[in-house]
């Protein structure tokens, strides 16, 4: 019932200042960092992406090099005379803005890359960045398969480790990739697949993601799948691929349509054109358990139905409807977290009240289960336990103290109102008091900022009272 399910990310960053640098007379210059809380350098300012286009060519069996070819679709929020870009590592082969080759390139910082354009790009006019670069990717999130592939998922910087970008979740962008491969090997990415064509001992993979993505959900894995391929009921296609070394569950991929069924009379309508997962078999130490990649999460070596009903809650609240900032994380994953817990309850008749009031009992005394804030918890620990073990908690006593019908509009609601885009904590704070029609204040200072057990008002309302 109240159970730590897989969690799906690692420290995180955010950025909330955009477009920093203001125009002027003289020489005007993007920042290179949004000023983020935690993260001051993650992303750019002076412009803001619409598309990514990623071509990379990549051979298993030259695994430390990687060839990239990435156009990045933006518009200038302020005059540029110069901006950055976020990429880790590479030899810059080359670079053009708008069609022109740049004035200059250079490399400043763990993952800065410095354009100076030939001319001014001008606020509100178009800035297309055509980077060509290769050689080794670096970066925690570049896993290497057991099969011999490899995967590209993490938070907060996956995007950095295999293409240039303004890496904040603030600035988010659809996304297309196109890949090239041996014969052999298959590459599966976010969204739906285009056409695969062959040339010369080699195969060349597309896949289209068309609804704005934050870069950490975007991946790229490369191995010797086994793709099955289905629809749901309303026509939305599945694809479920399997790596080497991994195990295939029929019952769990035939749990899928049910899942999203469940989810989406509880959070609203699925907000993507595709669906599916990506399952690998990776040895490093660092690979996630479990991450929310984009239309298809991706599972280390299987995945069930609580690792499912956990990633694909964050398709509404986390993909669909992204962090302001990385204070935000629970957004994404307190709700995510009960998501567990709702399906327990839908699946095997849980009592969550019950579970609740033994888990507080348990914890009531214990100092340090209540000492980190579920908004802004810290630059050290953005996504603690806290957010999974007590988020959950309180979601489920905002749910007794509103009741069902308010609680699920208020979800609802939500996801609607900010799909395909950006909020923070704070405004689901101030959207739930709205909608419910309560002063929430208190609940909200109580269980999200306060570091300690909430006051018993709070703590057991409606049928949660001991």
């Amino acid at each position: 019932m109240w159970k730590k399910l897989v969690t799906t990310a690692v420290v995180v960053s955010t950025g909330i200042a955009l477009n920093a640098a203001p125009a002027s007379a003289g020489f005007s210059a993007g920042s290179d960092g949004l000023g983020d809380p935690y993260f001051p350098q993650d992303g750019n300012g002076g412009y803001q992406v619409s598309n990514y286009d990623v071509k990379v060519g990549f051979d298993p069996a030259k695994p430390e090099f990687l060839a990239g070819d990435t156009t990045v679709n933006a518009i200038a929020t302020q005059d540029l005379d110069r901006f950055n870009l976020d990429l880790e590592g590479f030899e810059i082969a080359s670079v053009t803005v708008n069609g022109v080759p740049a004035k200059a390139f250079s490399r400043a910082g763990a993952h800065e890359l410095v354009i100076t354009p030939k001319n001014r790009v001008h606020k509100g006019s178009k800035l297309d960045v055509r980077v060509v670069y290769h050689g080794k990717p670096v970066g925690p999130s570049w896993h290497k398969l057991t099969g011999g592939g490899v995967s590209v998922t993490g938070e907060p910087h996956s995007a950095t480790a295999w293409y240039p970008l303004n890496d904040h979740p603030s600035d988010k962008a659809t996304f297309h990739l196109t890949a090239t491969v041996p014969d052999g090997w298959t590459v599966i990415g976010n969204g739906l697949p285009g056409p695969t064509t062959e040339r010369n001992g080699q195969k060349t993979f597309r896949w289209n993601e068309d609804r704005p993505m934050v870069s950490y959900a975007s991946t790229m894995a490369i191995d010797k799948f086994t793709v099955h391929t289905t629809k749901l009921a309303d026509g939305t296609p599945v694809v479920n691929a399997y790596g080497q070394g991994t195990s295939i569950i029929p019952d769990s991929e035939g749990q899928l349509p049910e899942i999203l069924g469940f989810l989406s009379s509880k959070y609203g309508k699925y907000p993507f054109s595709s669906t599916g997962s990506i399952v690998v078999s990776s040895s490093d130490a660092n690979v996630i358990g479990a991450l929310e990649t984009q239309t298809r999460p991706t599972y280390q070596g299987a995945f069930f139905d609580v690792s499912a009903v956990h990633e694909l809650t964050h398709q509404w609240f986390g993909d669909s409807v992204s962090f302001s900032d990385w204070r935000d994380g629970c957004l994404a994953e307190c709700f995510a977290q009960y998501a567990g817990q709702l399906w327990d309850e839908y699946k095997f008749g849980a009592n969550l009240d019950e579970s609740y009031r033994a888990i507080v009992a348990e914890n009531k005394d214990t100092a340090p289960f209540w000492d980190v804030t579920l908004y802004d918890p810290g630059k050290d620990q953005p996504l603690p336990p806290a957010i999974y073990d007590r988020g959950a908690l309180m979601l489920h006593a905002l749910r007794r103290t509103v009741g069902d019908d308010k609680f699920f509009g208020i979800l609802q609601g939500w996801t609607k109102q900010h799909q395909y885009g950006n909020a923070s904590w704070p405004d689901f704070e101030t959207f739930a008091g709205q909608r419910s029609g309560q002063n929430l204040t208190g609940f909200f200072q109580a269980w999200a900022h306060g570091t300690t057990i909430p006051a018993e008002q709070y703590l057991y309302p409606g049928t949660l009272k001991p």
